[in-house]
């Protein structure tokens, strides 16, 4: 139906693997475990439900952010199968090199901080660790093959989960 590298292929296939993935890893499996049925707050009085709250709105907004990047600048998907055909290293991607998985991971805590589910704290670390793994022993190596030197050149200047204070431009001269 869409060719192959066309912005409409591109975003059909963001939207199908955000349905797959992170709504599935951050809203269906925290539901079906835990349910998002208020509990007292695990760590003091009610204003860590503002700060979850905030947590999932922002996490989910900046992974919105992140597929529509891959869409539209990278003209392709985050999915595996489904690479895009240029590097893409703007907005949270200047600062951190896997923000999908970090907002995943955000939106999680928030909803721990929120229902009251420290459980939920647990099941980030499970997924931290999953999301390490799959990065270290799969994404970064095909991103290597498939971008060269230029992802080289992103890796000395943008940590895999720590975030830079500054936004990479592509121009340092050193890693940060």
């Amino acid at each position: 139906m869409f060719e192959k590298g066309t912005t409409a292929r591109a975003i059909l296939g963001s939207f199908a693997f955000f349905l797959v993935a992170p709504a599935i890893v951050a809203g269906i499996v925290p539901f079906a475990l835990f349910g998002w049925s208020m509990q007292s707050p695990p760590f003091g009085p009610p204003v860590g439900r503002v700060v979850g709250v905030a947590a999932v709105v922002v996490g989910l907004a900046c992974l919105l952010d992140c597929f529509t990047r891959f869409a539209l600048e990278g003209r392709g998907t985050p999915a595996p199968v489904e690479q895009t055909e240029v590097l893409v290293a703007s907005g949270l991607y200047r600062f951190v090199r896997n923000p999908i998985y970090v907002c995943v991971l955000t939106i999680v805590a928030g909803q721990a901080l929120l229902f009251g589910q420290a459980l939920l704290l647990a099941y980030a670390g499970l997924l931290l660790l999953a999301f390490h793994l799959f990065v270290r022993f799969y994404e970064e190596p095909q991103l290597r093959r498939k971008f060269e030197g230029s992802y080289e050149a992103y890796c000395l200047h943008v940590h895999r989960w720590r975030p830079r204070l500054t936004p990479w431009r592509g121009s340092d001269s050193q890693a940060s």
